[in-house]
């Protein structure tokens, strides 16, 4: 039986923002409950493919957090808003 692939997580981050650590030390706590199905990557959105990337989707602001190709936070969400929308997929 094959294993389904992981649902992609794309946080969007600056090395500077406070947030942006805030939430991937949040994500790197809630995500071993789902397992293997979600996994996580990490787009510096101040290098050249960041930037290109986060004009494409209209990312104006760090973090942002993407689960399978959609925009589903802007900011920092509580740690139970963040474990509800993963529950959602």
């Amino acid at each position: 039986m094959n294993t389904p692939e992981p649902i992609v997580i794309e946080m969007f981050y600056t090395l500077t923002c406070p947030n942006c650590r805030i939430l991937k030390r949040m994500l790197q706590e809630v995500l071993p409950a789902f397992g293997n199905k979600f996994k996580l990557e990490t787009t510096l959105a101040n290098l050249p493919i960041g930037m290109i990337r986060t004009i494409k989707l209209g990312i104006y602001a760090v973090p942002t957090l993407l689960i399978a190709n959609e925009i589903v936070f802007r900011e920092v969400p509580s740690k139970q808003d963040l474990i509800n929308k993963l529950k959602l997929y």
